[in-house]
């Protein structure tokens, strides 16, 4: 399980234990793994963050879903950006991912 999920889990589990998201999400998480790995469907059925996230935002007062990729999404960033200042601060070497112009790609692509 995603160690992020099971911290988000015991958040929930002592300040939100009866709230009808929540005990859904534990229902879930209690039968679908053994389900998925009876039935061959999936390497890791456990859990992830994304499984609690919305339900805890929920609990909260943030019940616009619209804003739940937002917040993933400025997460995410946030995380990225905190790598780069570790990598800054130990002197590790700029990241240069490989990237294309348009007529590049569209030349890659007329090929095939």
């Amino acid at each position: 399980t995603d160690p992020r999920y099971s911290c988000q889990r015991e958040f929930a589990l002592k300040h939100i234990p009866n709230d009808p998201l929540f005990k859904l999400v534990s229902q879930i998480y209690t039968v679908a793994p053994g389900i998925l790995l009876e039935h061959g469907k999936t390497k890791n059925p456990w859990p992830n963050v994304d499984a609690h996230s919305g339900v805890l935002l929920s609990a909260y007062g943030l019940v616009e879903q619209d804003f739940y990729t937002v917040l993933f999404g400025v997460s995410r960033g946030l995380g990225v950006l905190s790598q780069l200042i570790w990598d800054r601060a130990l002197g590790m070497p700029l990241e240069r991912p490989k990237s294309y112009s348009t007529a590049a790609i569209k030349a890659m692509y007329s090929k095939k």
